[in-house]
Protein backbone atom coordinates (compact mmCIF):
# COMPACT_ATOMS: atom_id res chain seq x y z
CA UNK A 1 0.00 0.00 0.00
CA UNK A 2 2.71 2.35 0.99
CA UNK A 3 6.64 2.62 -0.17
CA UNK A 4 9.27 4.27 0.52
CA UNK A 5 12.56 3.74 -1.10
CA UNK A 6 15.77 5.00 -0.37
CA UNK A 7 14.15 8.51 1.17
CA UNK A 8 16.69 11.11 2.09
CA UNK A 9 15.12 14.56 3.55
CA UNK A 10 15.92 17.34 6.63
CA UNK A 11 16.27 20.64 7.58
CA UNK A 12 18.14 23.33 6.73
CA UNK A 13 21.76 21.61 5.34
CA UNK A 14 21.59 18.34 7.24
CA UNK A 15 19.97 15.11 6.33
CA UNK A 16 17.88 13.47 8.90
CA UNK A 17 16.83 10.22 6.75
CA UNK A 18 19.69 9.01 5.06
CA UNK A 19 17.94 6.55 2.95
CA UNK A 20 15.09 5.07 4.35
CA UNK A 21 13.05 2.10 2.69
CA UNK A 22 10.11 1.09 4.73
CA UNK A 23 6.81 -0.72 2.99
CA UNK A 24 3.71 -0.73 5.15
CA UNK A 25 1.04 -3.60 3.42
CA UNK A 26 -2.69 -2.40 3.74
CA UNK A 27 -4.65 -3.28 6.94
CA UNK A 28 -1.74 -3.79 8.69
CA UNK A 29 -0.73 -1.73 11.68
CA UNK A 30 2.55 -0.75 11.41
CA UNK A 31 5.02 0.80 14.48
CA UNK A 32 8.05 2.36 14.00
CA UNK A 33 10.32 2.44 17.15
CA UNK A 34 13.82 3.99 17.87
CA UNK A 35 15.76 6.29 20.36
CA UNK A 36 15.52 10.27 19.76
CA UNK A 37 16.71 11.58 16.99
CA UNK A 38 16.27 8.32 14.92
CA UNK A 39 14.11 9.86 12.46
CA UNK A 40 11.18 8.45 13.47
CA UNK A 41 8.60 11.51 12.95
CA UNK A 42 10.26 13.42 10.47
CA UNK A 43 9.10 10.11 8.72
CA UNK A 44 5.68 10.80 8.87
CA UNK A 45 6.23 14.46 7.58
CA UNK A 46 7.56 13.31 4.38
CA UNK A 47 4.89 10.71 3.95
CA UNK A 48 2.18 13.68 4.79
CA UNK A 49 3.92 15.76 2.51
CA UNK A 50 4.82 18.25 5.30
CA UNK A 51 8.54 17.87 4.11
CA UNK A 52 9.92 17.41 1.21
CA UNK A 53 12.29 14.56 0.54
CA UNK A 54 15.65 15.10 -1.20
CA UNK A 55 16.00 11.90 -2.59
CA UNK A 56 14.04 8.75 -3.34
CA UNK A 57 10.76 7.65 -3.74
CA UNK A 58 7.62 7.19 -2.28
CA UNK A 59 4.33 5.77 -3.86
CA UNK A 60 0.84 5.07 -1.98
CA UNK A 61 -1.40 2.74 -3.90
CA UNK A 62 1.18 2.95 -7.23
CA UNK A 63 1.08 6.34 -7.02
CA UNK A 64 4.23 8.64 -6.86
CA UNK A 65 3.49 11.16 -3.69
CA UNK A 66 6.79 12.47 -2.87
CA UNK A 67 6.56 15.75 -5.26
CA UNK A 68 2.56 16.34 -4.30
CA UNK A 69 1.71 19.46 -1.88
CA UNK A 70 0.06 18.25 1.60
CA UNK A 71 -3.74 18.96 0.30
CA UNK A 72 -3.16 16.62 -2.68
CA UNK A 73 -1.85 13.62 -0.32
CA UNK A 74 -4.90 13.78 1.49
CA UNK A 75 -6.78 13.27 -1.09
CA UNK A 76 -5.37 10.38 -1.47
CA UNK A 77 -6.81 8.76 1.62
CA UNK A 78 -3.59 9.66 3.97
CA UNK A 79 -4.36 11.79 7.28
CA UNK A 80 -1.95 12.73 10.08
CA UNK A 81 -2.45 13.07 13.88
CA UNK A 82 0.43 15.31 15.18
CA UNK A 83 2.86 14.67 18.37
CA UNK A 84 1.99 18.42 19.76
CA UNK A 85 -1.30 19.48 19.90
CA UNK A 86 -2.54 20.73 17.21
CA UNK A 87 -6.44 21.69 18.36
CA UNK A 88 -7.43 25.17 17.86
CA UNK A 89 -7.78 25.91 21.57
CA UNK A 90 -10.70 28.80 21.18
CA UNK A 91 -12.90 26.65 19.04
CA UNK A 92 -15.24 24.35 19.81
CA UNK A 93 -14.84 20.40 19.62
CA UNK A 94 -16.95 20.37 16.91
CA UNK A 95 -15.39 23.24 14.37
CA UNK A 96 -12.01 21.41 15.44
CA UNK A 97 -13.83 18.01 13.89
CA UNK A 98 -15.39 19.78 10.60
CA UNK A 99 -12.16 20.82 9.95
CA UNK A 100 -10.39 18.04 9.26
CA UNK A 101 -13.50 17.71 6.24
CA UNK A 102 -12.87 20.81 5.12
CA UNK A 103 -11.71 19.11 1.73
CA UNK A 104 -15.23 18.00 1.69
CA UNK A 105 -16.72 21.85 2.01
CA UNK A 106 -18.51 22.02 -0.98
CA UNK A 107 -20.46 18.54 0.07
CA UNK A 108 -22.32 19.61 2.80
CA UNK A 109 -24.57 16.18 3.06
CA UNK A 110 -21.24 13.74 2.79
CA UNK A 111 -19.78 16.37 5.27
CA UNK A 112 -22.68 15.88 7.97
CA UNK A 113 -22.39 12.13 6.97
CA UNK A 114 -18.87 11.96 8.01
CA UNK A 115 -19.58 13.65 10.82
CA UNK A 116 -22.15 11.78 12.12
CA UNK A 117 -19.68 8.32 12.03
CA UNK A 118 -17.23 10.25 13.55
CA UNK A 119 -19.41 10.83 16.58
CA UNK A 120 -20.70 7.11 16.48
CA UNK A 121 -17.01 5.79 16.59
CA UNK A 122 -15.85 8.43 19.05
CA UNK A 123 -18.79 9.23 21.58
CA UNK A 124 -16.83 12.07 23.38
CA UNK A 125 -17.28 14.41 19.99
CA UNK A 126 -21.21 14.21 20.10
CA UNK A 127 -20.81 14.40 24.22
CA UNK A 128 -18.10 17.78 24.28
CA UNK A 129 -19.65 19.53 20.98
CA UNK A 130 -20.09 22.82 22.03
CA UNK A 131 -17.03 22.56 24.64
CA UNK A 132 -13.58 24.81 23.93
CA UNK A 133 -11.43 22.34 22.83
CA UNK A 134 -8.81 24.24 24.92
CA UNK A 135 -10.85 23.15 27.86
CA UNK A 136 -10.23 19.49 27.48
CA UNK A 137 -7.71 17.32 28.73
CA UNK A 138 -4.69 15.98 27.54
CA UNK A 139 -7.16 12.30 26.65
CA UNK A 140 -9.55 14.24 25.06
CA UNK A 141 -7.74 16.40 23.01
CA UNK A 142 -6.32 13.52 21.75
CA UNK A 143 -9.32 11.58 20.88
CA UNK A 144 -10.87 15.03 19.28
CA UNK A 145 -7.74 15.49 16.97
CA UNK A 146 -8.24 11.60 16.33
CA UNK A 147 -11.44 12.32 15.18
CA UNK A 148 -10.36 15.06 13.43
CA UNK A 149 -8.27 13.20 10.73
CA UNK A 150 -11.11 10.33 9.83
CA UNK A 151 -13.63 12.84 8.71
CA UNK A 152 -11.98 12.38 5.13
CA UNK A 153 -12.41 8.54 5.83
CA UNK A 154 -8.82 7.70 5.18
CA UNK A 155 -7.01 4.11 3.75
CA UNK A 156 -3.71 5.28 5.89
CA UNK A 157 -3.50 7.39 9.24
CA UNK A 158 -0.38 8.28 10.21
CA UNK A 159 -0.09 8.95 13.97
CA UNK A 160 2.86 10.25 16.14
CA UNK A 161 3.34 9.34 19.31
CA UNK A 162 -0.29 8.75 20.07
CA UNK A 163 0.40 8.06 23.38
CA UNK A 164 2.32 11.21 24.39
CA UNK A 165 1.19 12.73 27.70
CA UNK A 166 -1.55 10.36 28.29
CA UNK A 167 -2.92 8.91 31.85
CA UNK A 168 -3.37 5.30 31.76
CA UNK A 169 -7.20 5.68 31.41
CA UNK A 170 -7.10 7.65 28.54
CA UNK A 171 -3.87 5.64 26.84
CA UNK A 172 -6.36 2.81 27.06
CA UNK A 173 -8.93 4.57 25.09
CA UNK A 174 -6.35 5.44 22.59
CA UNK A 175 -5.26 2.09 22.12
CA UNK A 176 -8.92 0.59 21.59
CA UNK A 177 -9.24 3.12 18.65
CA UNK A 178 -6.63 2.49 17.05
CA UNK A 179 -7.35 -1.37 17.24
CA UNK A 180 -10.75 -0.34 16.25
CA UNK A 181 -9.87 1.77 13.10
CA UNK A 182 -7.89 -1.06 11.95
CA UNK A 183 -10.19 -3.92 12.56
CA UNK A 184 -12.48 -1.40 10.14
CA UNK A 185 -9.62 -2.09 7.50
CA UNK A 186 -7.72 1.28 7.84
CA UNK A 187 -3.81 1.06 8.03
CA UNK A 188 -2.07 2.72 10.37
CA UNK A 189 1.25 3.54 11.04
CA UNK A 190 2.61 4.97 13.87
CA UNK A 191 5.53 6.37 15.60
CA UNK A 192 5.74 5.43 19.69
CA UNK A 193 8.62 6.16 22.08
CA UNK A 194 6.06 3.26 24.87
CA UNK A 195 8.06 0.26 22.70
CA UNK A 196 5.56 -2.07 24.50
CA UNK A 197 2.80 0.02 23.66
CA UNK A 198 3.50 0.35 20.21
CA UNK A 199 4.68 -3.07 19.41
CA UNK A 200 1.81 -4.72 21.20
CA UNK A 201 -0.80 -2.66 18.87
CA UNK A 202 1.00 -3.62 15.92
CA UNK A 203 1.27 -6.08 13.57
CA UNK A 204 4.63 -5.16 11.78
CA UNK A 205 7.56 -3.34 13.57
CA UNK A 206 10.07 -1.43 11.97
CA UNK A 207 13.18 0.16 14.26
CA UNK A 208 15.06 3.16 13.00
CA UNK A 209 18.21 4.55 14.56
CA UNK A 210 20.91 7.24 12.49
CA UNK A 211 18.20 7.78 10.13
CA UNK A 212 17.74 4.73 8.76
CA UNK A 213 15.67 1.73 8.74
CA UNK A 214 18.01 -0.93 10.75
CA UNK A 215 15.49 -3.49 11.61
CA UNK A 216 12.31 -4.93 10.46
CA UNK A 217 9.56 -7.52 10.81
CA UNK A 218 6.61 -8.58 12.56
CA UNK A 219 5.89 -6.96 15.88
CA UNK A 220 6.75 -10.17 17.39
CA UNK A 221 9.80 -10.40 15.90
CA UNK A 222 10.93 -7.14 16.59
CA UNK A 223 10.24 -7.25 20.09
CA UNK A 224 12.00 -10.13 20.33
CA UNK A 225 14.98 -9.57 18.53
CA UNK A 226 18.76 -10.61 19.93
CA UNK A 227 19.61 -7.14 18.72
CA UNK A 228 16.95 -4.97 19.73
CA UNK A 229 18.03 -3.74 22.82
CA UNK A 230 21.56 -2.59 21.14
CA UNK A 231 19.49 -0.92 18.20
CA UNK A 232 17.17 0.52 20.35
CA UNK A 233 19.44 2.09 23.45
CA UNK A 234 22.38 2.35 21.75
CA UNK A 235 24.18 -0.77 23.41
CA UNK A 236 22.43 -0.45 27.07
CA UNK A 237 19.94 -3.05 28.59
CA UNK A 238 17.68 -4.71 26.33
CA UNK A 239 14.39 -3.24 25.98
CA UNK A 240 11.63 -4.92 28.33
CA UNK A 241 9.43 -7.01 26.20
CA UNK A 242 6.58 -8.37 29.15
Amino acid sequence: MLTLETVTAGYGGGDVLQGVDLHCARGTVTCIVGPNGAGKSTVLRVISGLLKCRTGTIEMDGQRTEKLPPEEVLKLGITQVPQSRALFPQMTVRENVLLGGYLLRRDRKLLAERYAAVVERIPLVGERAHHIAGNLSGGQRRMVEMARCLMLDPKLVLLDEPSLGLDPKSLARVAELIQGLNAGGTTVLLVEQNVRLGLGLATHGVVMEGGQVRLTGTAAEVRDHPEMGSLYLGGSAPVATK
